[in-house]
């Protein structure tokens, strides 16, 4: 058996969707390792993996694709009032207020527009393992920008903060809420905080393979460790932060950190996005038309002050009418740098998840385009 293999299934009228992903496959060799779940109004219709060591239930790390579920527990708290998008951080982490960051709101936060991405000097990967820890740093740093003026995403320590407020008003981590709410009611293969038992069936992630030319030229034209790049990356450390070597650590995965910490299958980030908009297995919708109206919502366009022109970000989701011109203006997901990918559009009925097992050089994945249009064409011309 060829680790090119394509396995799993579609419904009918979705073998396109089998076709370009086992042309992905074909292109990689076999050598990536992928998985791709899609529903449609809640019912899932596609579900495939290919690749050394893959089957349907291996779980991975999915880096940022973590916010998506990070989101949906703000939402969530939002929507039962026990949360406001636009009360000071500080109201509830009086410690937050210091320099200068007494009026940034749990809106700001969510947005990228806090200005709070980093702490001067870097945060260690042992440090960037716990969200407890990486509010203490946070909470004397000032801004890196004045606050609201810009947008900047903030990789690894953005729902640090949204965690510390959810600590304080609930008594709960984020991480316990979406336990108890989200994952286990609606048996999520993504986890949180990945349990032991559940070890045997992770697969580390791996870097990305390149020439020693475009290593050498790619390093060369990098940002340096303390730019506004550097600190939203954890460049800045001492040493700086090893992406790879962050989920395949067992510290992180059992801590699972709400910013990019998570743990999970294409299977769990398909089927976050559908029972957040449409329910799974006979149970109702997470969240309601006009929460989802609110968190879909375009808050921060143009140019991000970290990652360039990829920004444009809706209330801690991506806004991904704006990454995928096919789909619909209130489309919202998150992707994670290892190459997952994974959203929700609640006017096709998709909801999307993607997952990759090696690191696309210089964090480029083109095959996301050519799977998301196949899976929206699919579920537009079958419905």
């Amino acid at each position: 058996m060829s680790n090119t293999d394509v396995h799993g299934t579609v419904e009918d009228g979705f073998e396109p969707v089998r076709e370009a992903f086992a042309e992905v496959v074909a292109e990689q060799d076999g050598q990536v390792g992928a998985q791709l779940t899609a529903y449609a109004h809640g019912r899932r219709v596609v579900d495939l993996w290919a690749g050394d060591e893959v089957s349907g239930d291996t779980l991975t790390g999915v880096y940022s694709s973590t916010k998506g579920a990070a989101t949906l527990v703000t939402a969530l708290l939002v929507q039962d009032g026990v949360l406001d998008l636009d009360e000071p951080v500080a109201r509830h982490w009086p410690e937050f207020a210091a320099a200068g960051k007494a009026t940034i709101t749990l809106r700001d936060v969510l947005t990228h527009r806090s200005g709070v991405i980093g702490v001067d000097g870097g945060l260690s990967a042992a440090e960037l393992a716990d969200d407890a820890v990486i509010a203490r740093r946070l909470a004397g740093q000032r801004p890196y920008w004045r606050p609201g003026t810009a947008y900047g995403y903030g990789g690894f320590v953005t729902f640090a903060l949204v965690n510390e407020v959810i600590r304080r008003v609930t008594g709960q981590s984020l991480q316990q809420v979406y336990e108890q709410r989200v994952r286990a009611p609606y048996g999520l293969d993504l986890y949180l905080g990945l349990p032991e038992a559940e070890e045997r069936r992770f697969r580390p992630i791996q870097w990305w393979t390149a020439t020693p030319e475009q290593e050498a030229a790619f390093w060369t034209n990098l940002p340096g460790p303390h730019s506004i790049l550097g600190v939203g990356y954890g460049l800045n450390s001492t040493p700086p932060l090893d992406q790879v070597a962050f989920a395949n650590t067992r510290d992180v995965r059992a801590h699972g950190q709400a910013s990019a910490g998570g743990v999970g299958s294409a299977r769990g980030l398909a089927g976050l996005y559908a029972a957040a908009v449409w329910g799974l297995d006979g149970r109702p919708p997470l969240l309601k038309p006009d929460t989802i109206g609110e968190f879909a919502q375009l808050h921060s366009l143009g140019a991000d002050l970290v990652r360039g022109d990829q920004g444009n970000y809706a209330v801690g989701f991506q806004a991904k009418g704006l990454r995928y011109p096919f789909l619909s203006a209130n489309a919202f997901g998150h992707d994670g740098s290892a190459g997952s990918e994974s959203f929700a559009d609640p006017m096709s009925g998709i909801a999307f998840g993607y997952t990759r097992r090696r690191f696309g050089f210089a964090w480029s994945y083109p095959e996301h385009d050519r799977l998301a249009a196949a899976t929206y064409h699919a579920a537009t011309t079958t419905s």
